[in-house]
């Protein structure tokens, strides 16, 4: 028997990043909790101001649907370290929303960087 899925069902996880995320960090290591992924936390290297016009539901480059995550440019470094996660965080309910591995950078405070723009990708379900 197959498996199928709506598109509005995975939608809604998206949208819970789209309409939630209003702050992306840059991590070393993987953070274990929205404390650690914040300003000041253990994992916590950058951080840049996110909104909803930062992120771009579509179909996926596979199959299901996408959250497309905005390229940002001149983000402040304020901690020193290996830049290897990033984080999506909901400030106003102290939510970590999501978390993904990137290229490893080392990372010097008082610095810029940019992240290229990247997605989110649910897939539809597969027998």
């Amino acid at each position: 028997m197959g498996k199928k899925v709506d598109d509005s069902v995975l939608d809604v996880a998206l949208n819970e990043i789209k309409n939630k995320c209003n702050l992306m960090t840059v991590c070393t290591g993987e953070p274990a909790n929205y404390t650690a992924a914040n300003v000041g936390g253990g994992n916590f290297l950058a951080d840049v101001t996110m909104a909803v016009g930062d992120f771009a539901l579509s179909n996926g480059d596979v199959s299901g649907r996408k959250v497309a995550v905005a390229s940002k440019s001149g983000i402040n470094v304020d901690n020193t370290g290996t830049g290897d996660h990033v984080a999506l965080l909901d400030t106003v309910n102290s939510v970590l929303l999501y978390v993904t591995t990137a290229t490893s950078l080392g990372l010097t405070s008082g610095s810029t960087l940019t992240l290229g723009a990247w997605d989110i990708e649910i897939t539809d379900p597969s027998v």
